[in-house]
Formats: structure tokens, sequence, C-alpha cells
């Protein structure tokens, strides 16, 4: 299982909107939700926290991925896609969006927020991770004896 070793940080300005990807190692659905809530509270005053993850909990790979009020399909999607693509699990990338006073149409906030989330994968440093289930057996011995 690939996942990233540290969190990272990269930003992008397209049309003066400034796109902020935050990818961030999480074991678990709640850690990667309690994620958003912190960037979210850190970033208050943004237009937009757009966010995918995928995590693997017992063998199943959860994924979600949100547009955050962007037109359906131009920023959680996009931002899976490649989570998919590299096979990266246990993170969570949200893209935070300052909106510039320009709007970019439905291609270029697709190109924006796949670039942004590119750069954080492509500076992240990604490791292999074993799963590894600890199994503990209990065996009742009993002996024989002959008389």
């Amino acid at each position: 299982m690939k996942t990233i070793k540290e969190n990272v940080t990269t930003q992008i300005i397209e049309k003066k909107s400034k796109f902020i990807c935050d990818l961030y190692y999480a074991q678990t659905v709640e850690k990667a939700e309690g994620i958003l809530m912190q960037i979210r509270k850190k970033h208050y005053d943004a237009k937009h926290h757009c966010f995918a993850y995928r995590i693997q909990e017992k063998n199943v790979i959860l994924e979600k991925a949100s547009d955050d009020g962007e037109p359906s399909g131009t920023a959680g999607a996009p931002m899976l896609n490649l989570l998919q693509k590299q096979e990266i699990t246990n993170v969570i990338a949200v893209v935070t969006r300052y909106f510039g006073g320009t709007l970019l149409g439905t291609g270029g906030l697709v190109r924006a927020y796949s670039q942004v989330t590119k750069e954080a994968i492509a500076s992240s440093k990604i490791v292999t991770e074993e799963l590894r289930t600890r199994i503990r057996s209990y065996f009742r011995l009993c002996r024989t004896f002959k008389l």
C-alpha cells in the first residue's frame, strides 16, 4: 500500500485566484474529516475547500470527493482521480481556493485543481506501508497418559 511519508502544502495562482493544496496522511475517515475541519478553520475566509480522500480500512478502500460549491466534477473528482492513478491510500487532499475575481470556467477549474494537487503529490515522499495484523492464538495442551 502506497502512502505519503509527511504532510505537504503547495500553492499556485491562476488568474488572481489562489489555490492551496494540503496533502495529509490520515489512517481513518474520522481523522481525514478532522483534518478537513482544521483546514476550514485555518482558512475560514476562503471561498471553497474542495477535497478528496482514499482511506484503507479492513482491506476496503473508502473514497470520497467534494466540489464544495464549485461546478460539479471540476474539483473533487479530478483530485480523487490523481490519488487513484498514483494508487495512494490513507491520504486526504484539501484544496482551498481564494477567489481572485475572474471566473476560470469549468476547464480552467479542472486544470487548476489538478495542477496544484499534482504538485503536492510530486513534492511528497511516497512510501510503501505494509498492513500488519496481530493474531493471538490460544491452544490447550492435553497430555495423554497410558496406564
